[in-house]
């Protein structure tokens, strides 16, 4: 057979490393960093998880300052006051800390701290031109694997958003330190979780770039993932389920980076831009429902994930493992204790249309998808998971 041609990026490097965070002032330095800036959000300052960074970087002999104001979903105007704070305290570097909010809008500052372009100069695929300032980025959730994409999504309107693709948004360094998601609650543990399956399924999945390289990352995050989230969300305090939860996420990262995500996200960014449910949780509520739309042209793929996540051999044909698999995941689901419909997140039925509407208009992530998706297709697989 035939191998497709690919090309494969990642994070320049890349610290796997319960306790890590201590060496956060010698890690800046190899990055040519003598004064970061940290952008993070008020979440993280609660929490006391800012006071760790801090003191590293104090007990390592640098001085920093921070840029403590990013949103969830962040806008347009968070991004800009974000290069002011950066301009003010006359930063050459970023560390985005947090989770992919925080993340994303440090990429962003980087970039445009250092071209002093305008945002929607920067929109689209590859369409960024120019270096970056030094990166750094420290995932506090085991989720989004945002710490090892070259993407940021920006909220441009009440019910639009932009997106970011530019190699330079890849990170120099991804620090992975469990000691940093320790303070995360179930929920968020089980919906992040969650949403780092979906990455590697999507991209095992896609009809277009799916390669060696991502289909290896993708199995071993899946590994990673599905044998530990049931143990980080029910005993948060297990160093071991953590740090496993965030290096699958990050190789879910890497994978989906090269090999993109389909028609999950697609549907479920409707949910978070009109709902302002969480992007994790989104991805959940729509996921075995369009396994099950794709299983006539994924079923053969699905079946070579099934014993992955599900942790054993399953007997039987293609079908009949699909078919086991996603009963699995809604089991999981519901073990997780997430919420399993979107009429449990009081959606009214009669938008559905709307939401399929919107859908179809992500063609850039439409386009994986192992089956072709149209309005038709979307509300029935609204429909299915009302």
């Amino acid at each position: 057979m035939s191998m497709r041609p690919f090309v494969f990026n990642s994070a320049k490097s890349i610290i796997n490393e319960s306790g890590a965070l201590k060496n956060i002032a010698d890690i800046c330095r190899q990055q040519h960093i003598s004064k970061p800036l940290i952008v993070t959000d008020q979440g993280i300052m609660t929490i006391g998880l800012m006071e760790k960074l801090e003191s590293a970087l104090t007990a390592g002999g640098m001085e920093f300052s921070s840029y403590p104001e990013v949103m969830a979903d962040p806008s347009e105007s968070v991004i800009y006051a974000g290069l002011e704070a950066l301009k003010a305290g006359n930063n050459d570097g970023v560390i985005g800390f947090g989770g992919g909010s925080s993340m994303d809008t440090a990429k962003l500052i980087a970039l445009i701290g250092s071209t002093g372009a305008k945002l929607d100069e920067v929109y689209g695929v590859n369409v960024a031109e120019g270096p970056r300032l030094p990166l750094v980025l420290i995932p506090t959730t085991a989720g989004t694997g945002s710490e090892a994409t070259a993407l940021a999504i920006v909220t441009t309107g009440e019910t639009s958003k932009a997106v970011v693709i530019a190699h330079q948004l890849y990170p120099d360094v991804a620090l992975l330190d469990a000691q940093l998601t320790l303070e995360l609650p179930r929920h968020i543990t089980a919906t992040t979780g969650v949403d780092a399956m979906v990455h590697c399924i999507e991209a095992y999945t896609n009809s277009r770039l799916k390669n060696v390289y991502t289909d290896m990352l993708a199995k071993e995050g899946l590994r990673l993932l599905s044998s530990n989230i049931m143990t980080a969300a029910y005993e948060g305090d297990n160093i071991a389920a953590r740090q496993a939860m965030l290096l699958g996420a990050c190789l879910g990262g890497q994978s989906f980076a090269n090999s993109p995500v389909g028609a999950v996200h697609a549907l479920a960014y409707p949910l978070g831009i009109h709902y302002h449910i969480p992007h994790g949780l989104s991805n959940s509520l729509v996921l075995p429902h369009v396994m099950r739309f794709n299983a006539p042209e994924a079923k053969e793929l699905y079946a070579e994930l099934a014993p992955i996540i599900m942790g054993e051999p399953v007997d039987g044909d293609a079908e009949t493992v699909t078919d086991a698999l996603i009963t699995y995941i809604e089991q999981l689901i519901l073990d997780l204790k997430l919420p399993n419909s979107l009429q449990t997140m009081e959606i009214p039925e009669s938008d559905l249309p709307m939401l399929a509407s919107v859908s179809v208009k992500y063609q850039r992530l439409l386009l994986n998808n192992p089956r072709e998706v149209t309005e038709a297709d979307a509300l029935a697989i609204y429909q299915a998971a009302y």
